[in-house]
């Protein structure tokens, strides 16, 4: 992630493929990186209820480019959804500490 100042930050999520937005960060790291708030909007949860969350613009360095995304405010740890993976091969292991590979695809 890139912070509103311009410094780099690493941040560790989760994939979540039944996301469809492109990542969801809690509201103490949103203000640490001073992320510029864009609209509320409406989400759907995994147990189908609806929600309202924040939604700020952000820019991630993505397989070594930066690129613009919107970021959904949740209080949970931050998840990567399909969004982000559009475009991209992405391979699991579905065991206990598996692996994923992520690719560009051609």
């Amino acid at each position: 992630m890139r912070a509103a100042d311009g410094r780099d930050q690493e941040i560790e999520a989760l994939l979540d493929t039944g996301f469809n937005g492109s990542l969801t960060l809690p509201p103490a790291v949103i203000a640490t990186l001073g992320l510029l708030w864009r609209t509320r909007g409406l989400v759907i949860l995994a147990n189908g209820t609806e929600d309202q969350c924040d939604i700020y613009a952000a820019t991630v360095l993505w397989d070594g480019r930066p690129r613009n995304i919107l970021v959904e405010a949740t209080d949970t740890d931050p998840l990567i959804g399909m969004a982000l993976l559009y475009g991209y091969d992405v391979r699991m292991q579905v065991v206990e500490g598996g692996s994923i590979i992520i690719q560009a695809l051609p």
